[in-house]
């Protein structure tokens, strides 16, 4: 999957119409505007009636910048002048990033961004795309869920080393055929940049379709030209992807040292921040448009069933101990509670 997706995003742009999929930035300039008022919020609150703070602006996995441009509009309007960093090992993407951002820098990982700011990091539609391990049940035990040939097409096998020692007890019952996944790059990745604002200052938000609470089954995906295709047909030509397990994340955060906000429906979390009333500002101010403003409205915060963004997307929210918590986010959240 990791080679696959590495092949995948190196050549081709697979964003918009004319690409496999679309993300929430590319839908409405009203999602990068969300997260980039959460931003100039956090740090205005945070540093009070001091001088204007110096902070970092992050994003992993920019996509094509469009978000870091509409969030970074609205973050300089209230008077503050981040440094911009994208974690992004694209060539392809890199370029159309310098078009809409041209005073990013950039960073093939997480270990080289900066050690002496306070890090504001945005995670949007990241993890989803990090490779996924899954381990299966079988007759004689745990093994891991391989990739092999059979005339010449890839099919998934399982692998001969027994992996019983890698679960917990718990699992040891489980019906064969049962599917667990972890992700230990997510987690790596995590780790790293939870323990860069526990120690710097900061928060993090992280947006992606997954679950709340971790489940078994396999979640592996892909699209190609807007459509879910065999995961194992063709790969590098296809989006790979797999659900994101939001409570594994947020445990990592805290291990790390941070405070949990909480992890909320991506529709609760933009209409807290007030996305309608800024969807009716800006179809005022652009009557041509305000049909095309209230449709990518609609689309972002659809939680009619479980497949409408506002409800399979989740945002997971984090922070330094040392910063008040990020808006978006209600009191039972702060304390761990969820939406489901």
């Amino acid at each position: 999957m990791a080679h696959a997706n590495a092949h995948y995003y190196a050549t081709r742009d697979p964003l918009g119409r004319a690409g496999d999929f679309i993300t929430a930035p590319e839908i409405s300039q009203l999602f990068g505007e969300m997260l980039g008022g959460w931003v100039a919020d956090l740090v205005l609150r945070t540093a009070g009636a001091t001088a204007i703070p110096r902070f970092a602006y992050v994003e992993l996995g920019p996509g094509r910048g469009t978000l870091a441009r509409d969030a970074l509009r609205v973050i300089r309007t209230a008077h503050l002048a981040p440094e911009v960093h994208f974690i992004e090992g694209s060539p392809q993407l890199r370029k159309l990033q310098t078009q809409a951002v041209p005073d990013a820098i950039f960073h093939d990982s997480t270990a080289t961004l900066p050690d002496n700011l306070p890090l504001l990091i945005i995670a949007n539609e990241f993890f989803d795309a990090l490779a996924v391990r899954q381990l299966v049940r079988t007759q004689d035990g745990w093994r891991e869920r391989m990739v092999a040939l059979e005339e010449e097409r890839f099919i998934p096998v399982e692998g001969e080393q027994p992996m019983d020692a890698a679960l917990a007890s718990v699992q040891t019952d489980a019906p064969v055929g049962t599917i667990i996944e972890t992700v230990p790059a997510a987690a790596a990745i995590m780790q790293d940049v939870a323990m860069a604002i526990a120690r710097q200052g900061g928060a993090m938000l992280t947006v992606d379709y997954g679950y709340v609470q971790t489940r078994i089954g396999s979640t592996l995906q892909a699209v190609r030209n807007h459509r879910m295709v065999d995961p194992f047909f063709d790969p590098g030509n296809a989006d790979l992807t797999a659900h994101v397990d939001f409570a594994s994340l947020a445990n990592v955060a805290q291990d790390a040292g941070c405070v949990l906000y909480g992890t909320v429906q991506q529709g609760v979390f933009l209409n807290r921040l007030g996305i309608k009333e800024r969807a009716h500002a800006l179809a005022a101010a652009n009557p041509g448009q305000a049909k095309s403003v209230f449709s990518g409205l609609e689309r972002l915060v659809d939680a009619r069933d479980r497949q409408g963004m506002g409800r399979l997307f989740k945002v997971l929210g984090f922070g330094s101990p040392q910063w008040p918590p990020g808006a978006g986010f209600s009191p039972e959240e702060n304390a761990g509670g969820t939406f489901a």
